[in-house]
């Protein structure tokens, strides 16, 4: 299971190599959320991240970083 700061950092390099912003945006009840450009990423607060639900995340982020961005 992939910890949630390694799935933030990864986001975060894959955000500055395409000059893109990844900031905080807020804090939900359950969910941190970022703002990748325009889009909103909610992530989960749990310090580990199940694999069908990080690919998830990163299939948000497609949007604005490209398709398999993460593979």
């Amino acid at each position: 299971m992939p910890k949630r700061k390694d799935i933030i950092k990864r986001i975060a390099k894959a955000a500055r190599a395409n000059n893109t912003e990844w900031v905080l945006d807020r804090e939900g009840a359950n969910h941190t959320i970022y703002r990748l450009g325009g889009e909103m990423i909610p992530i989960p607060r749990h310090n580990e991240i199940g694999e069908r639900i990080t690919e998830d995340i990163y299939k948000e982020c497609a949007e604005v970083l490209g398709k398999d961005w993460w593979r």
